[in-house]
């Protein structure tokens, strides 16, 4: 059998292309690839040397050849395609190793490869008498069938030629998103996602479905940094919950040395910062005790013993997520709280688009962000606010803003004491949000995702005893309402923002 290599990823080449030769098999290589089986002392001949044409263009042109791809694409069980590999002197190609530029890592226009993506389609293809390699990781499959039959297996070739079109199709995705990334920077015209298998979930929302978390193929997003210290295995809520609560955990982390979050179905029960982990723990598990119980909790700073303990002594968690664990904490997590999947996890990464799927179409938008910061903000009441106001009215907005709408969140002293979300009106979360503070907000701020549409809603903050609040602005009432701040004596501050959360 012939065999064309022309790969980029070089992993493991000398070792295939000698096991081939060794197994009588007629190597063909080009350019960098013919180089290295060179140095390498395995057997083989240049591509030059079947095509008769010199490698041109720069390197653009070596494998674009009839003589390479009629030995591809020729189906063998065609007499009219024997008599033209006969014909012309061409000798069938049985196999293809070829992967392609890594065009993602550093896209520019020479390594938008052309020859091999046209090599691994045209054996793909023609599976049917072709191998087509792509992944230097199919390898000993490849060697196996070979030791075994002489030829590869029917059901070998075509999982190798799902790969290979997965292959092609990922970096052409690759490649058209960046042109239309230099079109424009809004929402391009189209989307192109290819996605590969990143891990085999437990089950999906429910126990019924399945589930697996899948990211852009050939990239790595910091959930493919996390390690599993313990605990079972995750499901798709888990990671749902997880990637909510550390994304929270990260926006709250420069207003305090240490920062926790509790979520519970994906919205924060409790939150909390403090200049140690052991103090912003026990607050933000003190916001919503009840609701803490099977929820995720994510913590700023490496995990002691001393948090460790205080959280084996309370109702258990199903996922902690944290930056690191030191030896004892990790010990007495790993023997008192068995189930609980313990996280160690890099900072949250950047996504370039959102996107949620409804019935036959996705919606997509801009990545989940605060437009506007402190400076922007504007004092809209007689009162004025303190620094303290500023520090309560900063981590209730940013703590409302990770609440399913609507929302409410009451919160004093660095921990948000009373969350209220998901209602269908705005008088409802603050109520909610009121009862659960219990009036341990009182003097603290309260912040709305969105704006009252009547003084209704500031009533029911203001029947908390918060001194301050922080919403959006721009209803038709707005001059009411700020007269109704007026009238309770409460700093009012617009941000100009909605944060929306469905």
């Amino acid at each position: 059998m012939r065999v064309l290599l022309s790969v980029y990823d070089k992993t493991g080449l000398e070792d295939f292309a000698a096991a081939l030769v060794e197994l009588g098999h007629e190597l063909i290589a080009s350019g960098g690839t013919a180089a290295a089986l060179g140095s390498a002392g395995v057997a083989h001949r240049t591509v030059e040397s079947i095509t008769d044409a010199p490698e041109m263009l720069g390197g653009r042109v070596k494998t674009l050849h009839p003589r390479l791809h009629g030995g591809i694409l020729a189906d063998l069980g065609r007499a009219d395609h024997v008599a033209d590999l006969e014909a012309q002197g061409i000798e069938a190609i049985g196999m293809v190793v070829c992967n392609l530029y890594p065009f993602r890592s550093n896209p520019s226009i020479e390594l938008i490869d052309v020859g091999g993506p046209t090599m691994v389609r045209a054996a793909a293809k023609n599976w049917a008498h072709v191998g087509s390699v792509v992944d230097p990781a199919d390898y000993p499959a490849v060697l196996e069938d070979l030791r075994r039959d002489g030829v590869l297996s029917e059901a070998l070739r075509r999982r190798l030629a799902a790969a290979a079109f997965a292959h092609t199709a990922a970096y052409d995705a690759a490649i058209a998103n960046w042109f239309a990334g230099q079109i424009t920077n809004n929402l391009p015209d189209s989307l192109h996602l290819s996605l590969e298998k990143a891990q085999t979930l437990r089950y999906g929302e429910n126990p019924h479905q399945g589930g697996a978390r899948y990211r852009v193929t050939g990239e790595r997003s910091w959930w493919d940094e996390v390690v599993q210290h313990g605990g079972m295995e995750l499901s798709y809520l888990n990671l749902y919950d997880a990637d909510s609560a550390w994304r929270l955990a990260h926006q709250l982390k420069d207003l305090g040395r240490a920062a926790a979050v509790v979520v519970k179905h994906a919205n924060p029960c409790g939150a909390a910062v403090a200049d140690d982990l052991l103090t912003a723990y026990d607050r933000a598990f003190e916001c919503d005790p009840m609701s803490a119980f099977g929820g995720i909790v994510a913590l700023t700073e490496p995990v002691t013993e001393s948090v460790a303990a205080e959280m084996v002594s309370n109702p258990k968690a199903d996922v902690l997520i944290a930056p690191s664990y030191g030896p004892a904490a990790l010990d007495l997590l790993l023997t008192k709280r068995k189930n609980m999947r313990i996280l160690q996890a890099p900072p949250p990464g950047e996504d370039h688009w959102h996107l949620r799927q409804i019935s036959g179409a996705w919606l997509v938008q801009d990545p989940y962000r605060f437009a506007s910061t402190r400076e922007d903000w504007q004092v809209v009441t007689r009162a004025q606010p303190t620094d303290e106001n500023w520090r309560d009215l900063e981590l209730a907005w940013r703590v409302c803003a990770a609440v399913k709408s609507n929302a409410i969140v009451l919160a004093a002293n660095g921990t948000a004491y009373g969350i209220g979300g998901g209602q269908q009106n705005r008088v409802t979360p603050g109520e909610i949000a009121a009862a659960r503070a219990a009036g341990r907000a009182k003097g603290g701020a309260a912040a709305s995702d969105a704006f009252f549409p009547f003084r209704d809603g500031l009533d029911a903050c203001a029947a908390a005893g918060v001194a301050a609040v922080i919403q959006p602005g721009g209803s038709v009432s707005d001059e009411k309402v700020i007269a109704a701040a007026d009238e309770h004596g409460l700093v009012m501050v617009f941000t100009g923002e909605r944060q929306f959360q469905h």
